[in-house]
């Protein structure tokens, strides 16, 4: 990435530096502070809970990062743009045998290999500064964890600072952690050694309540580490839902989550001015509410334009950390478009850079829920309402479709199921998180629904996706109430609900079969799809109840 210029860029840092100073919130370097009950008792210097224009500052002048023209912090994570699921592990014990969802998504790890790897890292970091961040997760103080990071590189601690929510000063004064997270991305395992697969790793053991993370400086291992820690520990010791959704709140205090994978139009369907944010990412249900996990954003960049993304373009200003992406040559404006280093441009800062996150970021118990699935064979309904079975077998399924130019080697619509919209981060079968989710919804009585924002009229090539000013209006129509007293109708093969009338949407879409020329040919779509949703949940089916089993689509699987 190109770098500004050293007159530039500290004329700049120092401004702000000023300003924050004017402020009373410069914090202190505590570097003699005893790192030494955690085994780091060699390190140079340890440096405690730095204030982020700190971390700028030791970023700049190790020549790790560099401030771009509107003072956001910019660095490369080198090797790794991305997480690496293959090399995330969980340590297998007597905590962890009998409860862990042992598979591809948590590949086990030794406990006496784990104990080898941790001393090494410690030994590695023998001799070098760190950067120590006291932080906690969870916005409800009932499921608060402490959460201590120790990084090798100021940016990546910036990054804990921004993402974790932030213990005042009283709280840090006083200060345990329950887990740790030692980072250390210029530590590479030798796999012949430490039992990894290569020479990164993110692993967590649940009984000592640690976390390595080597040979990667992608930050997102990071915020993901302890997403799956409390994807174990809230649904399996304490009933609470944890989900990966984001979740807003209206002018009346309703409260609405929304799932979806990548491309759904998540992040830019629950950023509503008219709406208070809870948060973007992971949050938890609990019997009194909803709760962010997290006290930041980590936003994807790729194409960003104050049109499109108000907010997330707004935030990123000093403070703000940004990541893998290019500027204009010669300059320090950011090139939102260059994907030269990867398309999962990435930038971290505090909720509060959002002009309508909700502080305290905590909600009621949710009226409505909103699967979101870009369907691009046009077979689901642009909205339809799930019966609790057929949420929890949805949720499970976890479906969206990814279409010609959003991965490289797809030339026509691909299915793609993710558990529980996020299988990567769940240490639990995902029958345990549909079940729960179950059990809430009859509770409390609460609307799901299955939006589709892909495509209607026919499949990707020959309809066309719908309008987001239509998906706007469904959205809108469902939290109002409006479809509550509509007339509904039922797809084939999936059992649909749907409503055959919605202010502002053409009657003509909401029933998908009618909106293609072609009846044979979306019969034939939507059985296709139907058995990909079976092929799919078979791998779940022996541990789903029957009103889950219930609400699979209605179709003859073919060989």
């Amino acid at each position: 990435m190109q770098k500004q210029s050293t007159i530039d860029c500290f004329f700049l840092y120092f401004c702000l530096l000023q300003i924050l100073s004017e402020m009373n919130e410069i914090g202190l370097k505590a570097e003699n502070a005893s790192v030494a009950q955690f085994g780091l008792s060699n390190v140079e210097m340890a440096y405690w809970n730095l204030h982020p224009s700190e971390l700028v500052e030791d970023t700049i002048t190790r020549g790790e990062g560099f401030l771009t023209d509107v003072g956001a912090l910019a660095i490369d994570t080198g090797e790794f743009t991305g997480r690496s699921p293959k090399d995330k592990f969980v340590v297998y014990d007597e905590k962890t045998k009998d409860s862990v969802w042992w598979g591809d998504v948590n590949n086990r790890f030794e406990s006496d290999k784990f104990d080898s790897l941790h001393n090494r890292m410690l030994a590695y970091l023998s001799g070098k500064e760190i950067w120590v961040r006291d932080s906690y997760a969870c916005a409800d103080p009932t499921h608060r964890i402490n959460v201590r990071v120790v990084n090798e590189y100021p940016w990546s601690n910036l990054f804990a600072y921004n993402l974790f929510l932030r213990p005042t000063n009283e709280e840090i004064k006083t200060f345990t952690h329950d887990w740790l997270i030692i980072n250390a991305p210029g530590f590479k395992a030798d796999p012949k050694i430490d039992g990894t697969r290569q020479h990164n790793f993110a692993i967590l053991d649940f009984t000592k309540k640690i976390i390595l993370i080597g040979g990667t400086a992608y930050t997102g291992e990071i915020k993901k580490s302890i997403f799956s820690v409390l994807n174990y520990i809230l649904p399996h010791e304490k009933k609470v839902l944890s989900m990966h959704c984001s979740a807003n709140i209206g002018k009346a205090g309703d409260t609405a989550i929304f799932f979806g994978l990548s491309g759904t139009g998540k992040t830019t369907l629950s950023a509503d001015p008219n709406r208070k944010l809870i948060g973007d990412d992971e949050h938890g249900w609990s019997d009194k509410g909803v709760f962010n996990f997290e006290g930041g954003c980590y936003a994807k960049c790729v194409d960003l334009t104050a049109e499109k993304e108000p907010q997330i373009f707004n935030a990123i200003k000093f403070g703000s950390l940004l990541e893998n992406i290019g500027c204009y040559e010669g300059t320090t404006t950011v090139d939102y478009a260059n994907i030269s280093r990867t398309e999962n441009t990435r930038v971290s800062y505090p909720a509060n850079y959002i002009d309508n996150a909700v502080t305290p970021a905590v909600g009621d118990i949710p009226k409505n829920i909103f699967f979101l699935t870009c369907d691009a064979f046009g077979v689901l309904p642009p909205i339809s309402k799930l019966t609790p079975g057929q949420a929890m077998y949805n949720f499970i399924s976890g479906y969206t479709a990814k279409v010609a130019g959003t991965e490289m080697g797809i030339t026509e619509p691909t299915t793609t199921f993710s558990a529980c919209f996020g299988k990567a981060f769940l240490p639990l079968h995902p029958t345990k998180y549909a079940e729960l989710l179950g059990d809430k919804l009859k509770k409390h009585k609460v609307n799901v629904w299955l939006l589709n924002t892909g495509w209607v009229g026919g499949s990707y090539g020959v309809g066309s996706r719908i309008k987001l000013s239509y998906t706007r209006a469904l959205i809108t129509a469902a939290l109002n109430g409006q479809l509550d007293n509509v007339e509904f109708g039922t797809t084939n093969f999936f059992n649909l609900a749907f409503p055959k009338a919605c202010e502002g949407v053409p009657t003509e879409l909401l029933d998908p079969r009618n909106s293609w020329k072609d009846k044979n040919a979306y019969d034939e779509k939507a059985k296709n799809l139907a058995e990909q949703f079976i092929k799919n949940f078979a791998q779940y089916a022996s541990a789903a109840n029957e009103e889950i089993m219930a609400a699979a689509p209605k179709v003859q699987v073919t060989a």
